[in-house]
């Protein structure tokens, strides 16, 4: 077992036990983690349990939330999917039926966010994934919204067609290469959505190459992509992947700028990267530490001093997920799952760490800028923020 993975074994049952002790099955107010523990991307996970357990500890230490006049502890109950996507609907089940749960966090990954999404609508439990920008999690094969499901990042929708601005104003770069997981449904979209972006921005794609989880040999198709000579290698991959390509990139003679999007935004990534080859690689994201406002420093100055690290974006989102369910709760006046839903359709200013949440006219998507951040001397660095139109 890795440093990292004991990290999050102990981390996990610590939380647990110190949610144990709220425990009341008429008295608290049960809310669902399912989440990233094991598997792809334990970071992912870690970080959602962290964040979330810091905003509940918080709550129940003022006395809990206001339901209908009276204070509710809330009770934490926590689970890992393994970031397998049987495993994530497994987890909706048991949460919505067994612990009965009157709301579920996560899953924060799209391709257990969108079957675990489906679980939640047909049992009519509220569902909110922190970090899920696949449009599929909180929509309807005809494209209207589940009612029961919403997310409270932006979507690859808002977020690419950016990406592929950036590039081709801020970096005036013009020819791209993309290079993604065809098995994953995050990147597999993504890389579509820059395609199609980037070629609607005047720019041109010169090699489209795929993999499938778990390949650690990219060779042939870098290979190809380096017979194209683009200017920007554009790799929409979870943070456990980057770092190997990029090695392999630059390794072959690759010189071209390296892109990422939001799953590139977890620390762990900087730690993988041992040899620095993602060192001013841009990449787009939720959140950054940089910023001024007094509400955001507050809470990494809170996570900061519980974790002793700052927290990243999953972190960043998962606290303003737990915000909106306990507006949400408060609103309705009751613990009633229906009414709790109802109610976040409604929200339409709440303020978060992560921007202002706007939910109305049935989207349950928010409308949200996008940031840019860059990598020097094993950091994440602000560069802009881009907003949607």
């Amino acid at each position: 077992m890795s440093k990292q993975q004991k990290q999050i074994v102990y981390f996990l049952f610590f939380s647990i036990l110190l949610l144990v002790g709220c425990r009341s099955s008429n008295q608290s107010i049960k809310i669902g983690l399912n989440t990233e523990l094991t598997g792809e991307a334990p970071a992912v996970g870690a970080s959602c349990v962290k964040a979330a357990t810091l905003f509940v500890n918080k709550m129940n230490q003022d006395g809990g939330v206001d339901v209908g006049g009276k204070k509710k502890p809330i009770e934490l109950i926590i689970a890992d999917n393994g970031s397998k996507a049987d495993e994530a609907v497994v987890v909706a089940q048991r949460l919505i039926t067994q612990n009965e749960v009157v709301a579920i966090v996560g899953p924060n990954i799209s391709s257990c966010a969108v079957p675990a999404s489906e679980i939640s609508e047909n049992m009519g439990c509220l569902m909110i994934s922190p970090w899920s920008t696949n449009i599929h999690t909180t929509t309807k094969n005809d494209g209207a919204f589940k009612k029961y499901v919403f997310r409270a990042c932006f979507t690859e929708l808002v977020e690419i067609p950016l990406l592929a601005q950036f590039a081709m104003s801020h970096l005036h770069l013009a020819k791209a290469a993309v290079l993604y997981d065809m098995s994953s449904e995050s990147p597999n979209s993504a890389a579509h959505q820059f395609q199609e972006s980037f070629l609607k921005a005047g720019g041109k794609i010169v090699a489209m190459e795929t993999y499938t989880s778990q390949d650690r040999d990219f060779s042939a198709q870098l290979t190809k992509i380096q017979a194209s000579h683009p200017d920007i290698l554009f790799i929409p991959a979870y943070y456990n992947d980057v770092p190997l390509i990029a090695e392999q990139a630059r390794n072959l003679g690759i010189t071209a700028q390296f892109l990422g999007y939001n799953s590139w935004s977890t620390p762990e990534i900087i730690q993988l990267d041992s040899h620095h080859y993602l060192d001013h690689a841009y990449f787009s994201n939720h959140f950054s530490t940089e910023s001024d406002s007094p509400l955001v420093k507050k809470f990494i100055q809170s996570y900061q001093s519980t974790y002793g690290t700052a927290p990243d974006d999953i972190a960043a989102l998962t606290y303003d997920t737990m915000g909106l369910i306990v507006e949400s709760i408060i609103k309705a006046g009751s613990l009633n799952r229906t009414a709790i839903a109802n109610m976040m359709a409604n929200i339409e200013d709440f303020t978060g760490v992560t921007g202002t949440y706007k939910f109305h006219q049935g989207n349950h998507d928010p409308f949200k800028n996008v940031i840019v951040l860059t990598i020097e001397n094993e950091k994440f660095v602000y560069v802009t923020t881009l907003q949607p139109e």
